[in-house]
């Protein structure tokens, strides 16, 4: 690829597009195949996953055996499945066998029935059997997601012998840059990084530099645990092991980060009002969507239910002071808002860790001390603009002070009330085990939107005698 030397790294990528789909139009397969091989594989990935369905198996053929596994491993599971589809069971078979076991796994997990048994019967006794284990793992635990490809010493050898094992086997390993040590019987004794052997003497025992504090997760624990591990301590990679102790597997960095984002979605999917989806939005059905986001819609909608019945029981009070009336959308929105910035606050320090469920009087504490500053204040410039506004600018005699001042009260007591139940209910979700997300914004404004109308009308009823 030429002329790329000032190029910024998007526009490298797009004339290399450019570039490829030129020689592919032309039918220069050989400089095509040239090309892809000096390219990285998501890249290579990317170009695939953008040409036309009977075009991605002729190209992804004319990549070298090593290259087609690096490339399918980071296709989604439609291409995967197209390319399954289409070569023989010797090369599916090698494909698998060159596939990392992680990669491997959460492809199963993705792949139609059907796929996946071609692919068990295409892969080695052993590469099967590993499979199946990995599968047996509860649904988003480290055991899920970690990887048997790592490297593994004893603390008898010395850095000459460990390195002369790592350049033996560590061509299969999924990384090499931190290193396990074990006993005889798989027992996680120690780890030690590459770095550590390279700046040791070649007789120095591994016993003796190795971190024998090792941070390490066990195959049952939480994902979002385990992300959170490796982000709190900077690791590149985070050992797993067995109730026994033994390793078992290792989950790489690059796994935290498929985690992060997979957790990222579903919390913001949930905070929409809406099921969370393994699949991304460009290919999800509109009748798979319907069926994800109905039953949300219809809770919320029915839960509206109870300010109808709020605003019928106070018509008689609200025909005598019409005025009123035209401030309830202003109040519900304002409390919704309010509910809505101290859960999703309260949502991320959760998320986080930054907060525990045994903090809630504090939290609680805290939002109260903040929802009375923010409260006094919204409710003070309330008063002066519908004095100025409502009443002098617009003309409307009915906004008396006395109206003014029932309306920005409701607004301070709106307020405190929204920001104390929007800081709780995440809190009390996580604590019986409930994802906080689930008591985000829709289900805060629901609530805080019937308590809002109480609020409001309660306090006109003493204002105002109606």
């Amino acid at each position: 690829m030429e002329n790329m030397d000032n190029m910024d790294f998007e526009a490298m990528l797009e004339q290399q597009t450019d570039t490829l789909t030129e020689l592919l139009e032309n039918r220069k397969m050989r400089e095509l195949k040239a090309a892809l091989e000096e390219m990285n594989e998501y890249d290579v990935a990317e170009f695939l996953a953008e040409l036309e369905e009977n075009t991605i198996p002729m190209v992804f053929r004319l990549l070298s055996k090593e290259m087609a596994a690096d490339v399918f491993a980071n296709f989604d599971a439609p291409e995967q499945e197209l390319i399954i589809n289409s070569i023989t069971d010797s090369e599916l078979g090698a494909i698998i066998e060159d596939l990392y076991l992680d990669d491997a796994v959460d492809m199963m997990e993705e792949l139609p029935s059907n796929v996946v048994k071609r692919v068990m019967r295409t892969a080695t006794p052993e590469t099967r059997n590993l499979i199946n284990l990995y599968l047996k793992f509860p649904e988003n635990s480290a055991g899920s997601i970690m990887t048997a490809e790592f490297v593994d010493l004893k603390k008898y050898m010395n850095v000459r012998e460990a390195i002369a094992r790592i350049r033996r086997i560590g061509e299969d390993k999924e990384t090499i840059y931190t290193c396990f040590v074990v006993s005889a019987d798989r027992k996680l004794e120690g780890v030690i990084s590459v770095k550590d052997l390279l700046l040791h003497d070649d007789d120095t025992v591994i016993e003796e530099i190795m971190d024998t504090n090792v941070v390490f997760a066990m195959t049952h624990d939480d994902q979002e645990e385990v992300a959170e591990k490796i982000s709190d301590y900077d690791l590149m990679a985070i050992p797993v092991t067995d109730k026994e102790g033994r390793l078992v597997g290792i989950v790489t960095v690059d796994d935290v980060i498929d985690v992060m984002e997979q957790e990222a979605t579903e919390d913001f999917e949930i905070m929409a009002a809406m099921t969370p989806s393994d699949k991304p939005y460009s290919r999800t059905g509109a009748a798979e969507m319907w069926k994800l986001r109905v039953p949300w819609l219809m809770f919320l909608m029915l839960s509206a239910t109870f300010t109808s019945m709020i605003l019928n029981s106070f018509e008689d009070a609200l025909a005598v002071q019409t005025v009123l009336i035209g401030f309830i959308p202003m109040l519900m929105g304002t409390g919704g808002n309010s509910g809505a910035q101290s859960s999703t606050a309260v949502i991320r320090s959760l998320s986080i860790g930054d907060t525990e469920p045994s903090d809630i009087l504090s939290v609680v504490w805290k939002e109260l001390r903040v929802s009375m500053l923010c409260g006094a204040t919204l409710s003070a410039i309330n008063f002066v603009k519908m004095l100025l506004v409502d009443r002098s600018l617009l003309g409307n005699p009915e906004v008396t002070v006395i109206v003014a001042a029932t309306v920005s009260m409701s607004v301070l007591f709106i307020v405190m009330f929204a920001k104390v139940v929007g800081s709780t209910l995440p809190i009390l979700a996580e604590k019986i085990g409930v994802d906080p997300a689930v008591m985000a914004n829709p289900l805060i404004s629901t609530i805080t939107d019937a308590v809002s109308l109480l609020i409001y009308l309660e306090i006109a009823k003493v204002f105002l005698h109606i």
